[in-house]
Protein backbone atom coordinates (compact mmCIF):
# COMPACT_ATOMS: atom_id res chain seq x y z
CA UNK A 1 0.00 0.00 0.00
CA UNK A 2 1.56 3.36 -1.00
CA UNK A 3 2.44 5.78 1.76
CA UNK A 4 0.10 8.71 2.33
CA UNK A 5 1.46 11.95 0.90
CA UNK A 6 0.98 14.74 3.44
CA UNK A 7 -0.23 18.11 2.34
CA UNK A 8 1.36 21.32 3.72
CA UNK A 9 0.76 21.70 7.42
CA UNK A 10 -1.86 24.18 8.58
CA UNK A 11 -0.98 27.07 10.84
CA UNK A 12 -0.84 25.99 14.51
CA UNK A 13 -3.55 28.56 15.23
CA UNK A 14 -5.89 26.74 12.86
CA UNK A 15 -5.46 23.28 14.33
CA UNK A 16 -8.51 21.39 15.47
CA UNK A 17 -7.59 20.20 18.98
CA UNK A 18 -8.30 16.69 20.18
CA UNK A 19 -10.16 18.07 23.21
CA UNK A 20 -11.07 21.33 24.91
CA UNK A 21 -12.19 20.55 28.47
CA UNK A 22 -14.48 23.17 29.97
CA UNK A 23 -15.22 23.49 33.66
CA UNK A 24 -17.95 25.72 35.13
CA UNK A 25 -17.40 29.47 34.98
CA UNK A 26 -16.66 31.63 37.98
CA UNK A 27 -20.25 32.92 37.87
CA UNK A 28 -21.63 29.38 38.01
CA UNK A 29 -19.37 28.54 40.95
CA UNK A 30 -20.04 31.67 43.00
CA UNK A 31 -23.22 30.47 44.79
CA UNK A 32 -21.46 27.30 45.90
CA UNK A 33 -18.32 29.14 46.99
CA UNK A 34 -20.49 31.51 49.01
CA UNK A 35 -21.99 28.50 50.78
CA UNK A 36 -18.50 27.23 51.63
CA UNK A 37 -17.56 30.63 53.02
CA UNK A 38 -20.73 30.75 55.11
CA UNK A 39 -20.38 27.21 56.46
CA UNK A 40 -16.57 27.29 56.88
CA UNK A 41 -16.63 23.57 56.18
CA UNK A 42 -13.98 22.67 53.62
CA UNK A 43 -13.62 18.88 53.60
CA UNK A 44 -14.59 15.78 55.62
CA UNK A 45 -17.96 15.10 53.96
CA UNK A 46 -19.34 18.62 54.18
CA UNK A 47 -22.78 19.83 53.08
CA UNK A 48 -21.82 20.34 49.43
CA UNK A 49 -20.35 16.86 49.27
CA UNK A 50 -23.53 15.46 50.79
CA UNK A 51 -25.61 17.30 48.19
CA UNK A 52 -23.39 16.04 45.39
CA UNK A 53 -23.69 12.43 46.55
CA UNK A 54 -27.46 12.82 46.80
CA UNK A 55 -27.76 14.26 43.30
CA UNK A 56 -25.49 11.62 41.79
CA UNK A 57 -27.41 8.89 43.57
CA UNK A 58 -30.73 10.30 42.36
CA UNK A 59 -29.66 9.50 38.80
CA UNK A 60 -29.53 5.80 39.67
CA UNK A 61 -31.97 3.10 40.68
CA UNK A 62 -33.59 3.53 44.13
CA UNK A 63 -31.35 0.89 45.73
CA UNK A 64 -28.10 2.57 44.71
CA UNK A 65 -26.02 4.95 46.78
CA UNK A 66 -22.84 6.89 46.10
CA UNK A 67 -19.64 7.92 47.83
CA UNK A 68 -17.35 10.56 46.35
CA UNK A 69 -13.57 10.30 46.25
CA UNK A 70 -10.58 12.48 45.44
CA UNK A 71 -10.19 10.99 41.96
CA UNK A 72 -11.32 8.11 39.79
CA UNK A 73 -8.19 6.01 40.24
CA UNK A 74 -8.36 6.00 44.03
CA UNK A 75 -12.08 5.20 43.69
CA UNK A 76 -11.10 2.02 41.83
CA UNK A 77 -8.40 1.17 44.37
CA UNK A 78 -10.66 1.55 47.38
CA UNK A 79 -13.55 -0.25 45.67
CA UNK A 80 -11.31 -3.27 45.07
CA UNK A 81 -10.27 -3.23 48.71
CA UNK A 82 -13.84 -2.78 49.95
CA UNK A 83 -14.94 -5.69 47.76
CA UNK A 84 -12.53 -7.95 49.64
CA UNK A 85 -10.21 -8.84 46.78
CA UNK A 86 -7.38 -10.76 48.53
CA UNK A 87 -4.00 -9.08 48.34
CA UNK A 88 -1.53 -11.00 46.19
CA UNK A 89 -4.17 -12.43 43.85
CA UNK A 90 -4.75 -11.58 40.21
CA UNK A 91 -7.17 -8.94 39.05
CA UNK A 92 -8.53 -9.91 35.64
CA UNK A 93 -9.06 -6.88 33.42
CA UNK A 94 -8.93 -5.98 29.75
CA UNK A 95 -5.63 -5.00 28.23
CA UNK A 96 -7.73 -2.56 26.20
CA UNK A 97 -8.13 0.11 28.88
CA UNK A 98 -6.49 3.23 30.28
CA UNK A 99 -3.48 2.78 32.54
CA UNK A 100 -5.50 3.89 35.59
CA UNK A 101 -7.12 0.44 35.68
CA UNK A 102 -3.94 -1.59 36.31
CA UNK A 103 -2.45 1.16 38.47
CA UNK A 104 -5.48 0.91 40.76
CA UNK A 105 -5.18 -2.88 40.95
CA UNK A 106 -1.53 -2.64 41.92
CA UNK A 107 -2.32 -0.04 44.58
CA UNK A 108 -4.93 -2.44 45.98
CA UNK A 109 -2.24 -5.13 46.32
CA UNK A 110 -3.35 -7.11 43.26
CA UNK A 111 -1.56 -8.11 40.08
CA UNK A 112 -3.23 -7.17 36.80
CA UNK A 113 -3.99 -10.11 34.54
CA UNK A 114 -4.75 -8.83 31.06
CA UNK A 115 -7.50 -10.54 29.09
CA UNK A 116 -8.60 -9.90 25.53
CA UNK A 117 -11.85 -8.10 24.74
CA UNK A 118 -14.81 -8.90 22.56
CA UNK A 119 -14.30 -7.53 19.02
CA UNK A 120 -17.82 -6.05 18.89
CA UNK A 121 -18.10 -4.42 22.32
CA UNK A 122 -14.38 -3.72 22.94
CA UNK A 123 -15.01 -4.97 26.50
CA UNK A 124 -14.59 -8.16 28.50
CA UNK A 125 -17.18 -10.77 27.61
CA UNK A 126 -19.03 -11.99 30.71
CA UNK A 127 -19.96 -15.16 28.82
CA UNK A 128 -16.34 -16.28 28.39
CA UNK A 129 -14.70 -14.77 31.44
CA UNK A 130 -14.88 -17.83 33.69
CA UNK A 131 -13.38 -20.12 31.04
CA UNK A 132 -10.65 -17.53 30.49
CA UNK A 133 -9.91 -17.41 34.22
CA UNK A 134 -9.42 -21.16 34.35
CA UNK A 135 -6.28 -20.55 32.29
CA UNK A 136 -4.97 -17.85 34.64
CA UNK A 137 -1.41 -18.34 35.90
CA UNK A 138 -2.48 -18.01 39.54
CA UNK A 139 -5.43 -17.41 41.89
CA UNK A 140 -7.81 -14.70 40.72
CA UNK A 141 -9.31 -12.48 43.38
CA UNK A 142 -11.15 -9.86 41.34
CA UNK A 143 -12.50 -9.00 37.92
CA UNK A 144 -12.47 -5.44 36.59
CA UNK A 145 -14.66 -4.95 33.51
CA UNK A 146 -14.09 -1.57 31.84
CA UNK A 147 -16.69 0.63 30.14
CA UNK A 148 -15.01 1.21 26.78
CA UNK A 149 -14.80 4.97 26.28
CA UNK A 150 -18.08 5.43 28.17
CA UNK A 151 -20.07 2.52 26.74
CA UNK A 152 -21.35 0.62 29.77
CA UNK A 153 -21.18 -3.21 29.86
CA UNK A 154 -24.12 -5.38 30.84
CA UNK A 155 -24.02 -4.86 34.60
CA UNK A 156 -26.64 -7.52 35.33
CA UNK A 157 -24.52 -10.08 33.48
CA UNK A 158 -21.54 -9.09 35.61
CA UNK A 159 -23.62 -9.43 38.77
CA UNK A 160 -24.35 -12.98 37.65
CA UNK A 161 -20.63 -13.59 37.15
CA UNK A 162 -19.95 -12.30 40.66
CA UNK A 163 -22.67 -14.53 42.11
CA UNK A 164 -21.55 -17.63 40.19
CA UNK A 165 -17.82 -17.21 40.81
CA UNK A 166 -17.72 -15.67 44.27
CA UNK A 167 -15.15 -13.20 42.95
CA UNK A 168 -15.15 -9.47 43.55
CA UNK A 169 -16.37 -7.62 40.46
CA UNK A 170 -15.72 -3.88 40.24
CA UNK A 171 -16.50 -2.02 37.02
CA UNK A 172 -14.20 0.76 35.85
CA UNK A 173 -16.82 3.11 34.44
CA UNK A 174 -14.54 6.13 34.34
CA UNK A 175 -16.22 7.77 31.33
CA UNK A 176 -19.68 6.24 31.81
CA UNK A 177 -21.39 9.01 33.79
CA UNK A 178 -24.16 9.40 31.23
CA UNK A 179 -24.79 5.70 30.66
CA UNK A 180 -24.86 4.67 34.33
CA UNK A 181 -28.40 4.15 35.63
CA UNK A 182 -28.00 1.34 38.16
CA UNK A 183 -25.26 -0.39 40.09
CA UNK A 184 -25.98 -4.09 40.68
CA UNK A 185 -22.19 -4.42 40.95
CA UNK A 186 -19.92 -1.61 42.15
CA UNK A 187 -19.12 0.93 39.45
CA UNK A 188 -16.56 3.72 39.65
CA UNK A 189 -16.90 6.97 37.69
CA UNK A 190 -14.33 9.69 37.10
CA UNK A 191 -15.00 13.41 37.59
CA UNK A 192 -11.72 14.43 36.01
CA UNK A 193 -11.61 17.70 34.09
CA UNK A 194 -11.69 15.80 30.80
CA UNK A 195 -15.01 14.10 31.58
CA UNK A 196 -18.51 15.25 30.67
CA UNK A 197 -19.36 16.14 34.28
CA UNK A 198 -16.28 17.19 36.18
CA UNK A 199 -14.88 18.37 39.49
CA UNK A 200 -11.40 19.04 38.07
CA UNK A 201 -10.19 16.02 40.01
CA UNK A 202 -12.68 13.66 41.59
CA UNK A 203 -14.62 10.46 41.26
CA UNK A 204 -17.29 8.36 42.88
CA UNK A 205 -18.34 4.78 43.54
CA UNK A 206 -21.92 3.64 43.07
CA UNK A 207 -23.40 0.41 44.41
CA UNK A 208 -26.72 -1.14 45.36
CA UNK A 209 -24.97 -2.44 48.49
CA UNK A 210 -25.12 0.29 51.15
CA UNK A 211 -22.68 -1.62 53.35
CA UNK A 212 -20.16 -1.65 50.52
CA UNK A 213 -20.49 2.12 50.15
CA UNK A 214 -19.92 2.51 53.90
CA UNK A 215 -16.72 0.46 53.63
CA UNK A 216 -15.43 2.60 50.78
CA UNK A 217 -16.24 5.74 52.75
CA UNK A 218 -14.33 4.47 55.78
CA UNK A 219 -11.38 3.51 53.59
CA UNK A 220 -11.31 7.07 52.25
CA UNK A 221 -11.27 8.61 55.75
CA UNK A 222 -8.51 6.97 57.78
CA UNK A 223 -10.66 3.97 58.69
CA UNK A 224 -13.07 6.12 60.69
CA UNK A 225 -16.66 4.86 60.75
CA UNK A 226 -18.87 6.90 63.08
CA UNK A 227 -16.01 7.72 65.44
CA UNK A 228 -12.43 8.95 65.40
CA UNK A 229 -11.11 5.43 65.88
CA UNK A 230 -9.06 4.01 62.99
CA UNK A 231 -10.58 0.54 62.76
CA UNK A 232 -8.46 -0.74 59.85
CA UNK A 233 -5.71 0.44 57.52
CA UNK A 234 -7.11 3.11 55.22
CA UNK A 235 -6.29 6.29 53.36
CA UNK A 236 -7.27 9.93 53.07
CA UNK A 237 -9.07 10.13 49.74
CA UNK A 238 -11.98 12.46 50.38
CA UNK A 239 -13.32 14.98 47.89
CA UNK A 240 -13.02 18.54 49.20
CA UNK A 241 -15.94 20.95 49.35
CA UNK A 242 -14.28 22.96 46.59
CA UNK A 243 -14.21 19.91 44.35
CA UNK A 244 -17.85 19.25 45.23
CA UNK A 245 -18.68 22.86 44.31
CA UNK A 246 -17.20 22.43 40.83
CA UNK A 247 -18.99 19.11 40.34
CA UNK A 248 -22.33 20.55 41.48
CA UNK A 249 -22.01 23.49 39.08
CA UNK A 250 -21.06 21.04 36.34
CA UNK A 251 -24.16 18.98 37.13
CA UNK A 252 -26.28 22.13 36.93
CA UNK A 253 -25.24 22.53 33.30
CA UNK A 254 -25.32 18.87 32.34
CA UNK A 255 -28.57 18.75 30.37
CA UNK A 256 -27.51 21.63 28.15
CA UNK A 257 -24.00 20.21 27.79
CA UNK A 258 -25.38 16.78 26.95
CA UNK A 259 -27.32 18.30 24.07
CA UNK A 260 -24.17 20.07 22.85
CA UNK A 261 -22.12 16.87 23.00
CA UNK A 262 -24.87 15.07 21.13
CA UNK A 263 -25.03 17.78 18.48
CA UNK A 264 -21.27 17.58 17.93
CA UNK A 265 -21.50 13.79 17.64
CA UNK A 266 -24.26 14.02 15.06
CA UNK A 267 -22.16 16.37 12.92
CA UNK A 268 -19.53 13.65 12.66
CA UNK A 269 -21.96 10.76 12.29
CA UNK A 270 -24.03 12.37 9.52
CA UNK A 271 -21.02 13.62 7.59
CA UNK A 272 -19.44 10.15 7.64
CA UNK A 273 -22.63 8.13 7.21
CA UNK A 274 -21.67 7.18 3.64
CA UNK A 275 -18.07 6.38 4.53
CA UNK A 276 -18.19 2.74 5.68
CA UNK A 277 -14.45 2.70 6.36
CA UNK A 278 -15.09 4.87 9.43
CA UNK A 279 -17.25 3.44 12.22
CA UNK A 280 -18.38 4.58 15.64
CA UNK A 281 -19.24 2.66 18.78
CA UNK A 282 -22.91 1.58 18.83
CA UNK A 283 -25.03 4.25 20.47
CA UNK A 284 -22.21 6.78 20.83
CA UNK A 285 -23.57 10.32 20.79
CA UNK A 286 -27.16 9.06 20.79
CA UNK A 287 -28.01 6.55 23.53
CA UNK A 288 -24.98 7.50 25.57
CA UNK A 289 -22.58 10.44 25.68
CA UNK A 290 -18.93 10.59 26.61
CA UNK A 291 -16.23 13.21 26.20
CA UNK A 292 -14.20 11.34 23.56
CA UNK A 293 -14.78 10.09 20.02
CA UNK A 294 -12.97 6.88 19.11
CA UNK A 295 -13.51 5.82 15.51
CA UNK A 296 -12.83 2.50 13.89
CA UNK A 297 -10.64 2.85 10.78
CA UNK A 298 -9.41 0.35 8.16
CA UNK A 299 -7.37 -2.44 9.68
CA UNK A 300 -3.82 -1.49 10.55
CA UNK A 301 -4.06 2.08 9.28
CA UNK A 302 -4.49 4.03 12.51
CA UNK A 303 -0.93 5.38 12.62
CA UNK A 304 -0.87 6.43 8.97
CA UNK A 305 -4.24 8.17 9.19
CA UNK A 306 -3.27 9.94 12.41
CA UNK A 307 -0.08 11.21 10.79
CA UNK A 308 -1.97 12.47 7.75
CA UNK A 309 -4.59 14.21 9.87
CA UNK A 310 -1.84 15.91 11.85
CA UNK A 311 -0.38 17.26 8.63
CA UNK A 312 -3.86 18.60 7.85
CA UNK A 313 -3.99 20.47 11.16
CA UNK A 314 -6.27 17.95 12.88
CA UNK A 315 -5.10 16.50 16.18
CA UNK A 316 -5.72 12.87 17.08
CA UNK A 317 -4.99 10.76 20.14
CA UNK A 318 -4.31 7.11 20.83
CA UNK A 319 -6.25 7.21 24.06
CA UNK A 320 -5.24 3.71 25.16
CA UNK A 321 -2.00 3.44 23.17
CA UNK A 322 -1.23 -0.16 22.26
CA UNK A 323 -2.99 -1.72 25.25
CA UNK A 324 -1.85 -1.79 28.87
CA UNK A 325 0.14 -4.99 28.42
CA UNK A 326 2.54 -2.98 26.23
CA UNK A 327 3.12 -0.19 28.78
CA UNK A 328 6.53 -0.41 30.51
CA UNK A 329 4.90 -0.18 33.94
CA UNK A 330 2.99 -3.43 33.35
CA UNK A 331 5.22 -5.63 31.23
CA UNK A 332 5.78 -7.82 34.29
CA UNK A 333 2.05 -8.57 34.48
CA UNK A 334 0.71 -11.80 32.95
CA UNK A 335 -1.64 -11.76 30.00
CA UNK A 336 -3.36 -14.14 27.64
CA UNK A 337 -3.04 -13.84 23.88
CA UNK A 338 -4.49 -10.48 22.84
CA UNK A 339 -5.30 -10.46 19.10
CA UNK A 340 -8.38 -8.25 19.43
CA UNK A 341 -6.57 -5.72 21.61
CA UNK A 342 -3.71 -5.56 19.13
CA UNK A 343 -6.17 -5.14 16.26
CA UNK A 344 -8.00 -2.30 18.04
CA UNK A 345 -4.73 -0.56 18.82
CA UNK A 346 -3.92 -0.52 15.10
CA UNK A 347 -7.45 0.19 13.86
CA UNK A 348 -8.93 2.91 16.07
CA UNK A 349 -8.20 6.63 16.27
CA UNK A 350 -9.34 9.23 18.77
CA UNK A 351 -10.80 12.15 16.82
CA UNK A 352 -11.39 15.74 17.97
CA UNK A 353 -14.55 16.00 20.02
CA UNK A 354 -15.60 18.48 22.70
CA UNK A 355 -18.65 20.20 24.11
CA UNK A 356 -18.46 23.35 21.97
CA UNK A 357 -17.09 21.76 18.81
CA UNK A 358 -18.71 23.58 15.90
CA UNK A 359 -19.70 22.51 12.40
CA UNK A 360 -16.66 24.03 10.63
CA UNK A 361 -14.34 22.10 12.98
CA UNK A 362 -16.29 18.91 12.37
CA UNK A 363 -16.10 19.51 8.64
CA UNK A 364 -12.31 19.87 8.80
CA UNK A 365 -12.06 16.55 10.63
CA UNK A 366 -14.32 14.85 8.11
CA UNK A 367 -12.58 16.36 5.09
CA UNK A 368 -9.15 15.36 6.40
CA UNK A 369 -10.34 11.80 7.09
CA UNK A 370 -11.89 11.37 3.68
CA UNK A 371 -8.83 12.85 1.98
CA UNK A 372 -6.58 10.50 3.92
CA UNK A 373 -8.69 7.50 2.95
CA UNK A 374 -8.69 8.55 -0.71
CA UNK A 375 -4.93 8.98 -0.78
CA UNK A 376 -4.47 5.57 0.82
Amino acid sequence: MPALQPRPAASPLERVPIARPRLPTRAALTPYLDRIDDARWYSNFGPLNAELESRLGARLSPKASVVTLANGTVALTLALRAAGAPAGTLCAMPAWTFVASPHAALEAGLTPYFIDVDPETWMLDPQRILSALRKAPGPVGAIMPVAAFGRLPDLDAWRDVADDSGLAVVVDGAAAFDALASAPVPVTVSLHATKTVAAGEGGYVASDDAGFIDRVRALSAFGFAGSRVARHPASNAKLSEYGAAVALASLDGWQADRARFGFAAQHLRVALALTPEITFQPGWGMRWISSVCVAGVPSGRADALAEYLSECGVDTRRWWNGGCHAEPAFTHCPHEKLPVTEHLAASTVGLPYFVDMDEPQSRRVVDALMEALTHG
